[in-house]
């Protein structure tokens, strides 16, 4: 392959890196980074020299966002915090639970999506953020209700080139859009189940568990609910049902392809409290359709697999074939450089992994 792909494990108690200068047939993983601090949100940003940036919760500091531009060999802590909320709002920040970089013709955006559920925007690559007041001022915000992990903007979508478009899902309140760059903001469930409420299909309140655009086809999108998986294919404006074929509709992450567009990865597990993957075995199922159909994919993972992936802690590399990534709640990172088809375990005996993103640098 000629290149160095990077993959980036944020956890409970830190963050470990791990390279592949080869055919990502083999891994060097150094760590802990950032010791003792809870990583729920990665970015790799390679609209420029890549750049690492890194929501980091401590216990004594709080929260915060750090950023390495020497792939983690040093760390920019900023004096004061990068994210904060307006002082008339009475929020304070709880966790970054995502770092999203913007369009690739403004490498300067990244946004933040936050518990309580708020979204930020930095304008200078991450070093500091304002607030996007349109949807926190929605009229929805004072329903919105926290869902098993907290009440957290989990996913942020900038569009690839259209700088006023943003796609955002939260637990709970749902998925919402915006247009205009943020001045107003559209509920965006139509077709989401919520089986927790009475009415079974509400404008919002939907328990969203992660939202992903396809980069080969912007309008597309896949969605796992807390009981349910969709597809849109008008921009998250409605939503349709594709679990059939899934061994349960319930699980925390989705997962696009980044070259093909019918291509889309999920993680089931067992949809009553115990949330481990259905019989004990560890499988990411893939659809090559769509959503129409789906494919076990075990080779190389383990039967008696009693844990469970998080909704950050799945993600795809850029390269050729594509390569697939994993986290447990176990410690367990497994690694699949042929789009799935094969896997091979990265790290274990790793703190709770939460966050998982790999890039080619």
């Amino acid at each position: 392959m000629g290149e160095q792909v990077l993959l980036a494990i944020g956890t409970r108690k830190g963050l470990w890196l791990a390279t592949s200068r080869d055919d990502r047939s083999g891994w060097e993983v150094t760590g802990p980074h950032l010791p003792m601090a809870e990583i729920f949100a990665v970015a790799v940003d390679t609209r420029r020299s890549p750049r690492l940036l890194v929501g980091a919760s401590s216990t004594h500091f709080g929260p915060s966002v750090v950023i390495s531009d020497d792939l983690g060999g040093s760390w920019q802590e900023p004096q004061e915090a990068p994210i904060a909320f307006p002082a008339d709002t009475g929020a304070a920040l709880e966790r970054v639970w995502q770092l999203a970089p913007g369009p690739a013709d403004q490498p300067d955006v990244v946004y933040a999506g936050t518990e309580p559920s708020a979204l930020f925007r930095s304008d200078d690559g991450g070093r500091t953020y304002s607030f996007v007041r349109g949807l926190w001022d929605h009229p929805h915000r004072e329903q919105w209700a926290p869902g098993g992990g907290g009440q957290a903007v989990h996913s942020v979508i900038p569009h690839p080139s259209d700088h006023r478009q943003v796609v955002v899902a939260m637990s709970t309140g749902g998925v919402y859009r915006t247009t205009d760059g943020g001045e107003s903001w559209t509920a965006s469930n139509t077709g989401v189940s919520a089986r927790f409420l009475p009415d079974q299909y509400p404008e919002f309140g939907q328990c969203v568990h992660k939202i992903a655009r396809n980069p080969a086809k912007p309008e597309r999108f896949f969605l796992q609910n807390h009981f349910g998986v969709y597809r849109s294919d008008d921009g998250a404006v409605t939503w349709e049902s594709i679990a059939d074929g899934l061994p349960s509709d319930f699980g925390f992450p989705i997962v696009t392809h980044p070259h093909r567009p019918d291509v889309v990865y999920g993680f089931p597990l067992s949809a009553d409290m115990r949330r481990f993957p259905p019989h004990g075995q560890c499988r990411v199922y893939r659809s090559e359709n769509a959503g129409e159909s789906w494919t076990a994919l075990s080779d190389g993972l383990p039967d008696h697999f009693w844990s469970a992936v998080m909704r950050d802690a799945m993600w795809t590399d850029d390269a050729d074939p594509a390569g697939v990534y994993f986290g447990s709640r176990s410690g367990e990172v497994y690694a699949s450089r042929d789009e799935g088809e094969h896997w091979q375990r990265v790290a274990e005996h790793l703190p709770d992994v939460m966050s998982v993103r790999a890039a080619v640098v």
